[in-house]
Formats: structure tokens, sequence, C-alpha cells
């Protein structure tokens, strides 16, 4: 049985989330999956002029208890954020294991350009190692690009459900974006591993990932390097930085914080990553899901240690916008609830044209050639998606 209506109110379960998968095309509406269920929305009931949380709470309010914003914050929270409220949204169980069936995914056909060429990606590394040798920074995350020119219009539906067949229980997204040229949608879609923020009712919960390592197809290795992640001081230390970023901007906001001394690991198809899952009690009902996101927006993860000193060095070191890579991906509603995960192991799709990022977080020990080597590991994700080899 499914249920429509202009809201995500309806409970979870009432449709089946493989059937709402395979319904989504671009231009359609937005795709939303995690551990917690799926959302699948579309049409356009309103758009918010404004990312602002608390504005977007009122509006919600006004349109009634069961409106609901999706869409996109970009990196810099400076920049104008892409919020929708749908007139139509289906509500899911989680894809969970279920194997997202289809045709495989064809080879996209075409050019592929890395901004910047690896060799300067590498300076980029060791530009920010002799910021932080002078001091006034702790870590900075630095990007790259890959721009994939096909031969002819790139389909996202089959990226989509590949990024599903590969790793279902991954926070798998898929959001329109205002195209940059008429007549053709312009598609956010990817398969994040870290959750930003989520709200369900007092509770709020987030987990923040710093910290990787590439699998390997040998089960023996595989353990091995997932047990080098976790004792690696490199690592420890740039996961930390993250964590007590979380913590002290939560901290203010919330009652009852509860955050982990130890890391865990967790693993996608192609990284481990060090994971820590701090929880809290909300106690204001104004403070949604999307303020709370924003407070801790862009954490460490994803800028760096001091915020100010990390983003003044991404702007005049990285060679481009990211736009939304970075930023966050969700929903929130008019009761306060909702999710929003990083925008990451992300591309964006328009046309002919494919924008892929990958980065990597940048510490007093690192080496340019292995923080060139993580972000290749992490292009894969869509890559493989595209049926594309280079990285």
């Amino acid at each position: 049985m499914t249920s429509t209506s202009p809201a995500p109110r309806a409970p979870l379960g009432v449709a089946d989330p493989v059937r709402l998968l395979r319904s989504w095309t671009p231009g359609s509406g937005s795709w939303f999956s995690g551990p917690a269920g799926s959302l699948r929305t579309r049409g356009v009931l309103a758009r918010l002029p404004s990312g602002d949380a608390d504005a977007v709470l009122r509006r919600l309010r006004d349109l009634g208890d069961r409106a609901v914003a999706v869409g996109a914050l970009p990196y810099d929270p400076a920049g104008d954020a892409h919020l929708v409220v749908p007139e139509h949204v289906e509500r899911a169980d989680p894809l969970g294991a279920v194997l997202v069936a289809g045709p495989g995914t064809s080879p996209v056909a075409g050019t592929a350009r890395p901004i910047p060429a690896p060799a300067a990606y590498e300076a980029m590394v060791g530009e920010a190692l002799a910021r932080m040798a002078a001091g006034g920074l702790d870590k900075v995350v630095l990007a790259r690009v890959l721009e994939v020119v096909a031969d002819g219009p790139v389909d996202a539906v089959p990226m989509l459900r590949e990024l599903a067949r590969r790793d279902p229980r991954s926070y798998l997204f898929a959001v329109d974006l205002p195209p940059e040229r008429a007549g053709t949608p312009r598609t956010l879609l990817g398969a994040s591993p870290e959750l930003l923020l989520s709200r369900r009712g007092s509770t709020v919960t987030a987990n923040p990932l710093a910290g990787s390592a590439a699998r390997s197809s040998d089960r023996d290795e595989d353990r091995r390097r997932g047990e080098a992640l976790l004792a690696s001081a490199k690592d420890r230390h740039e996961h930390a930085l993250v964590v007590a970023d979380v913590a002290e901007r939560l901290r203010p906001l919330v009652d009852d914080l509860e955050v982990p001394e130890e890391p865990s690991l967790v693993r996608t198809p192609t990284l481990w990553h060090l994971s820590t899952t701090v929880r809290a009690r909300a106690t204001d009902r104004d403070a949604s899901a999307l303020h709370l996101a924003q407070a801790l927006h862009p954490t460490p993860a994803v800028c760096g240690v001091p915020r100010a000193a990390a983003h003044t060095a991404i702007t005049e070191i990285e060679p481009f916008d990211r736009g939304f890579y970075t930023g966050a991906v969700g929903w929130t509603d008019a009761r306060g609830d909702g999710e929003w995960v990083m925008a990451l192991r992300c591309g964006e799709v328009q046309g002919d044209r494919v924008r892929l990022w990958a980065g990597a977080g940048i510490v007093p020990a690192s080496r340019p050639a292995d923080e060139l080597a993580e972000t290749g590991v992490k292009l894969r994700t869509l890559l493989d998606a595209l049926g594309l080899d280079e990285a």
C-alpha cells in the first residue's frame, strides 16, 4: 500500500522502498534514504527563499503540521541554500540490505579532467602543511574535482540505482537543483557515509567521521587495515578535532550530551572510517534539526580547525567553488524533526556534464602523496556508478 500527502508525517512502512527508488527520475523530485527510512518527494508546493532555520520553521508551521522542507545547504554558510516544500511525500522503510536489482551501469564514454592536476593537488597539501607549521591552523580539508564531459547526456537514474545496489545502508540522496541550463535537470546525488545531525522528538544524534583507510578485497588484509586505522595516532588526532568541535557547538543547545571517549570503526564498500556517535536531548521545540545542523556546519570533517582559519585556507588554496559539495542534504518538518547528512561521495549531473568531488583532511602528520591517494579512493564511489576507471 502506498500513501501520498502534502507532507511526510505518514508512518514508515507505507510504501515499498525499492519501488519508490525506481520511481525517481531527474526533475521529478528528491530521494533520500538512510538507516531510519526512505523519503520520496514529488512536485513543489513552495520554494523557501531563505535557508534561515527559524524562518523555515515558521513557514512550515504556517503551511500546517504535516509540512516538510527538503533540499541542500551549500558548503559556505553564507551561500544560498536550496530548500523546497514538496507537494507530495511518500515514506518507506530503509532500503536496508535489499539488493536493488536492475540492469548494470553502462560505462559513460567521454573525457575526464582533474581540477587541479594530481601534482598540483599535492602542492596544495604542501601549502596547507606550510601554513600549519607557521601556526594558527591545526587541520584543513582540501578537495579536488573530476570533471567528466560525456559523449551524450548522462542518465542519473542508473547512477542512483548503482549506488543503492553497492551500498544500500548508506545515506543515499538525489536532489533537484536549480538548472544552470534551461530545460536540463541538474541533480546532486551521492551515497554519503556521514550523518551531520538528526532530531526525532527530543533525541538528537550526530555521527562525525574523520580518519580513513582504503578497504582491501583480501579479508585478512582488510581487517588489518581497519585495526591499523583504529590504532593510528595521526587519524585519531584528526578524528578527535572533529568530535571536540561537534560537542562544543552542540553543548549550549541541548541537554544530556553523551560523547564516547573512544572512536569505533565503520566501513563503506571502499573505505574504513573512524566514527563517534554523539547523542543528546533537545529541550527547545524551536531548535529544529535544520537549526542544530546549521550550528554544526561546516564541521572540521569538511572544513578544519580553527574553522575561520581553515575556511580562509580553503578559499585561497582550492581553485574552484565547492557549491553544495561538503554542504548538507536532508529534510526538516514543522515539528522540528529531520535528518541532515554531509554531501560527500557525491556528484552533480546536468546534461553531458558530471562533476565529482573528493577531499582529505590535512593535519601536520599528513603526506601529500597519501592524501592524493585517499581522494582517489573516495572518487571511486561515483566513478563506479558511472562505470569509469579514471580517478
